[in-house]
Parts: C-alpha cells; sequence; structure tokens
C-alpha cells in the first residue's frame, strides 16, 4: 500500500468508477493518514445524478458536462443542491438528467458525442466526433434539444 506520505504532491483524487463503498474507504483512510487539505472529486459520467450520494460521503465537488453546452442548467441545479432546494434537485434529475443519463446510454461513446452536439445546438462550433465514436442520429439530436429546452424552462 503506497502511504500519502510518498505522494507529497497529490492534493486530491477524482472518482471515476463510482464505487460509494470503495470511495468511503479511501476518503476514511486519507483523513486518518494526514491532516493536510486533500480535495475529493466527483468525476462520474453526468455526475449531477451521484451529487446528493457523494454529498453524502463529504464530497461535494464534481465535474458537470452540461455546464458545457447548458451552463444556466447545470447551475440551477449547483445552486439548487447547495442551498438545499430538493424539490428543484429532484425535478433537473427527473425532467433533465435522468432523460439525458437515457439516451446517452443508447449508444456507446455518446457521453462525448452529446456533449459536442449540445453545444453545436446552443450555436458554437465544436465540429464532429472522432472515431470510433460517432455523432448522434439526427433523431437523437431532436431528443436532445427537446430535452435543453425542458432543463431551461425549469432552470428559469
Amino acid at each position: 500500500m503506497v502511504e500519502l506520505a510518498e505522494l507529497p504532491n497529490v492534493i486530491g483524487f477524482k472518482d471515476g468508477l463510482g464505487d460509494i463503498d470503495l470511495l468511503q474507504r479511501i476518503i476514511l483512510r486519507v483523513r486518518q493518514a494526514t491532516d493536510r487539505e486533500f480535495t475529493f472529486f466527483n468525476g462520474l459520467p453526468t455526475a449531477e445524478l451521484t451529487v446528493p450520494a457523494y454529498r453524502g460521503l463529504g464530497v461535494p465537488l464534481y465535474s458537470s458536462a452540461v455546464f458545457a453546452f447548458a451552463p444556466e442548467i447545470a447551475l440551477a441545479f449547483y445552486k439548487a443542491i447547495t442551498d438545499g432546494d430538493e424539490l428543484l434537485t429532484r425535478r433537473l434529475l427527473t425532467k433533465f438528467y435522468l432523460p439525458l443519463v437515457d439516451l446517452r446510454d443508447r449508444v456507446p461513446g455518446y457521453a462525448v458525442s452529446l456533449v459536442k452536439a449540445g453545444v453545436r445546438l446552443r450555436g458554437l462550433d465544436a465540429g464532429t466526433v472522432r472515431a470510433p465514436l460517432v455523432d448522434p442520429t439526427p433523431e437523437h439530436i431532436t431528443t436532445l434539444a427537446q430535452l435543453i429546452e425542458a432543463g431551461l424552462a425549469i432552470a428559469s
């Protein structure tokens, strides 16, 4: 086992696995090994779905792919979760984030493809994805556009 003292330049840990039990053990071991500042970060795809669980472990930070194409929605979610607005948090999760994840899970690589498509839908040229990824189908782009509109309506 590597001791934290052997890693003097490590200042944080970004979890991309989603194994809550393992993350809890890592957090406890790090806190046990040092009293220096150490940051934990939720790095799961569409991290918003797991933000409530991670906050319960003491991990309030997360990365938001949605911020790249719909910052209004991402900021509304962040404000709702940090203000304890459970109703708005749940509405955004069920009406925007969950359907976005359902769409994302239809095709391998859509975690990247949908972000680029979302950026294009919002008026910026993000180009296309590189192989082996594929761009979303026209039907999926229409669905994404509808989700963005629904999320913006909730966020406003």
